[in-house]
């Protein structure tokens, strides 16, 4: 058998090594287009905080970690694949066959439709290449311009403050981490932020940048910033182009089934670029998030092999960042479910927030802001669906009370009031 993965980050690092596990006399080639080994992109900003070297990145340590699997990489680029030849087609110009493909291929930072997002001094912070070119400009004292209050842009930020630059923040949303926090969390964000000498500029858009030493950053509310550097973390989007012409199915990202197979017979998708399905949701959406990415590789390797069929019941969407020393959290469906009920802390003098929602008994999203304890707690109730009984209405009263229901749901104690009784 003859296994090809396009895409050498987490997805295709765990794909490669359990198709190994599963069937160690096959061929397995695993394809990436940038000339270092297989690393993550979620470590980068430890590079630029210089609490790691770019070899720190790296997903497997030892330089012969693959080579001992017997499984071949390849630095190359994927230009097209041809499902009828069951080939792909090398920047190279080789030409490689397979019996199974995954494509594994993640995403690339969306650059926004902006005037001078081209000029030198302008970079997203996506690889190994861009920590190169932002560590050289982001000084101590450095004016820099961070385009983006998400979760890369917030890993980001508290990598270039731990640099001691001059830092300002730019997000078009009306708060911080817009797709993991509410408005009430997210603005604690900024505020926790702003004391800490980063300016956060919410509800506002970059919309040019003109070249010069240093640049200059036009803002929608009419102010005109200073950058020595100008960093883009404004979202990414799934790497597909290469599929043109292959006849699978691309909605977000490639549609694939409950066992990660697109459209195409024997061609399967795993990580940011596979539309999977949501766990709290149903939904096959896009969660761009490292721990579903691992998952999908993991369960795609499954279904590649004979005789080791696994069903992706979905994965659970979940977030914990760390932002200049406060945590934040989500887990689930922290937005909440229609007919659903939720309960909420606020304490913002102390920087802290939770929020759990709820379907009928079951507590199926939350969001936490300065709360560490009991998180394990919160995202096990989450997956594993408990029926907590009367504890609903106990944590609705009081949210805090998550270990002491996580004990009465798993021990079945004390879920209904004549038990209480």
């Amino acid at each position: 058998m003859n296994y090809v993965i396009v895409g050498a980050g987490p997805a295709g690092v765990i794909a490669a090594e359990t198709l190994r596990r599963m069937d160690a006399g096959a061929s397995i080639q695993l394809i990436g287009d940038e000339p270092e080994p297989p690393y993550s992109r979620m470590a980068i900003p430890y590079c630029l905080m210089d609490r790691v070297a770019e070899e720190g990145t790296y997903l497997r340590k030892s330089d012969r970690h693959f080579d001992g699997l017997n499984i071949e990489v390849i630095n190359d680029r994927v230009l097209s694949v041809s499902a009828a030849e069951a080939s792909v087609a090398l920047g190279s110009g080789t030409t490689i066959s397979y019996d199974r493909l995954l494509v594994a291929t993640g995403a690339t930072p969306i650059s926004p439709p902006i005037e001078g997002m081209d000029l030198p001094g302008v970079h997203p912070c996506w690889t190994l290449a861009d920590y190169r070119n932002i560590a050289a400009r982001a000084d101590k004292g450095a004016k820099v311009v961070l385009m983006g209050a998400g979760f890369i842009g917030c890993i980001i930020l508290e990598a270039l403050a731990a640099r001691g630059v001059d830092l300002t923040v730019v997000e078009l949303e009306n708060r911080m981490v817009p797709r993991m926090m509410n408005e009430a969390s997210g603005g604690l964000i900024k505020r926790w932020c702003e004391q800490r000498g980063v300016r956060v500029l919410t509800s506002t858009r970059v919309e040019g940048i003109t070249s010069g030493n240093p640049l200059a950053v036009s803002l929608s509310n009419g102010e005109t910033l200073i950058a020595n550097l100008v960093i883009s973390a404004t979202g990414v989007a799934p790497n597909t182009q290469f599929l043109e012409g292959s006849s699978v199915d691309i909605d977000q990202g490639i549609l694939v089934n409950e066992r990660l197979e697109s459209s195409v017979a024997n061609l399967f998708a795993a990580g940011d670029v596979a539309q999977g399905r949501d766990f709290s949701t149903g939904d096959y959406t896009i969660q761009a998030i490292q721990p579903t990415a691992v998952d999908h590789g993991r369960v795609a390797a499954s279904n590649m092999t004979s005789g080791h069929e696994q069903l992706h019941r979905g994965s659970l969407n979940m977030n914990v960042l760390d932002t200049m020393g406060l945590v934040s959290t989500s887990f689930g469906a922290w937005e909440g479910l229609s007919g659903g009920e939720s309960a909420e802390l606020n304490a913002p003098n102390r920087f802290q927030y939770l929020n759990l929602q709820f379907h009928d008994d079951v507590l199926v999203g939350a969001n936490t802001l300065g709360h560490t304890d009991h998180i394990g707690v919160m995202r096990g109730l989450i997956q594993t669906g408990l029926h907590l009984g009367v504890w609903k209405d106990r944590l609705l009263d009081n949210p805090l009370c998550l270990m002491e229901a996580y004990v009465a749901a798993t021990q079945g104690v004390g879920l209904t009031t004549k038990a209480l009784d």
